[in-house]
């Protein structure tokens, strides 16, 4: 994105092809605030200030398997690294819909560990289904009793990554540690389970 009309533009496309707010949250990488405003602001109706936030484009990056691979292999590093501390192994790759999976199959491949895939219910609120829990898809690894790596491509709030924690311990099974992308909101950790990032952005007002 260019600029901030780039964004609006994107923000109205994404509605009118049916995309809810939480899920053109999660598309253009800001916050749920951030796209209402965007979205108000086309149509002339925005009367707050916009919302303090940064919008991350890594196109770049998924747009060639080549570079999501050496992108994987610095994330495979970080949680080798982390995980080193406290002699834990990996059991599964958790990949976060939809952002997270790319990332997350190719890091389960490097680490010899199963993949998952996390559905968040981001979006469903909009719907009209207030707490309804992420689910854990059945058509690849199960997570039970197993030591989880939570991947996505952005940390923006944190909820999305709490959701997929609580979730995950719900289900018994393990989150050792978060790898993401790029992390807006400066978390060192999330519900006691350590985040890396490759960038942490942070702001100074």
């Amino acid at each position: 994105m260019k600029n901030i009309e780039d964004l609006i533009q994107k923000a109205v496309e994404l509605q009118s092809n049916g995309l809810v707010t939480g899920q053109i949250a999660d598309e253009l990488n800001v916050s749920r605030e951030t796209v209402t405003w965007l979205l108000t602001r086309s149509k002339k109706e925005a009367t707050a200030p916009a919302p303090k936030d940064i919008s991350v484009n890594w196109s770049n990056i998924g747009k060639s398997a080549t570079r999501l691979h050496n992108i994987s292999l610095a994330l495979c590093d970080m949680v080798l690294e982390t995980l080193e501390k406290t002699n834990t192994g990996v059991d599964v790759v958790v990949g976060v819909a939809a952002s997270g999976i790319p990332l997350a199959s190719m890091m389960a491949h490097e680490l010899g560990a199963d993949l998952a895939i996390y559905h968040s219910r981001k979006g469903q609120e909009d719907e009209g289904h207030p707490g309804q829990k992420g689910t854990i898809s059945r058509n690849f690894g199960t997570v039970a009793g197993k030591n989880c790596v939570i991947v996505d491509d952005v940390i923006t709030t944190g909820s999305t990554t709490l959701e997929a924690i609580e979730q995950l311990r719900e289900m018994d099974a393990k989150p050792r540690v978060v790898v993401v992308l790029v992390d807006k909101k400066g978390a060192e950790m999330v519900a006691n389970v350590p985040v890396q990032a490759l960038v942490r952005i942070v702001r100074l007002d």
